[in-house]
């Protein structure tokens, strides 16, 4: 049971069906580099616990919010973030804002998946390792996914002469129209 769960929060993060998650992350992971690993860590693991937390609220009846809104929530946080990389690149922008917001925005996304997760939950008897192992799934999901965003990262940049500044620009600009586009689409 608890592999069955882990899988599905693996695949949940890393199925390009649900390429906003990624195209969250490549935005989030924009301004950090393998040097700042334990920052980047921490502020992912702050998106999974906001995820999870909405997760076990809503799989527990404990909330429910239309998942229309927050179909369209989930690229203004895509945006945001763009455009908070795009004021001022750099990791010591926004300090501990920014673990905030990446907080914050696990609840939105936590709660996109939330009524799909309720309803596979709902024949089991004990939600708990199940929503555990879908949760741990997620965050490994995460890990591996901004490992290979830390590494192309850094291939561009040590086997090109794309400046930092450049990359960060040009990640946040594919997350600007990518999630304006998503935006529109579910309007």
């Amino acid at each position: 049971m608890f592999g069955t769960y882990f899988s599905l929060g693996v695949d949940h993060i890393a199925n390009l069906r649900g390429y906003d998650h990624i195209i969250f992350l490549i935005v989030l992971c924009a301004t950090y580099s393998f040097n700042s690993w334990k920052k980047l860590l921490i502020l992912v693991t702050a998106f999974t616990i906001g995820h999870s937390l909405t997760l076990a609220l809503a799989t527990l009846n404990l909330i429910n919010v239309n998942s229309q809104l927050i179909e369209v929530l989930i690229p203004v946080t895509i945006l945001v973030t763009a455009f908070i990389n795009l004021i001022k690149p750099g990791e010591k922008t926004f300090g501990r804002l920014k673990y905030a917001f990446a907080l914050f925005f696990g609840l939105i996304h936590g709660l996109g998946f939330s009524n799909y997760l309720r309803m596979l939950l709902s024949s089991e008897s004990d939600i708990t390792i199940p929503l555990l192992g879908f949760n741990l799934g997620v965050e490994v999901g995460q890990l591996l996914i901004v490992l290979c965003i830390l590494a192309i990262t850094w291939l561009i940049l040590g086997f090109t002469k794309i400046k930092t500044r450049d990359l960060i620009m040009l990640l946040s600009g594919i997350g600007i129209g990518t999630s304006i586009i998503m935006i529109i689409d579910r309007l």
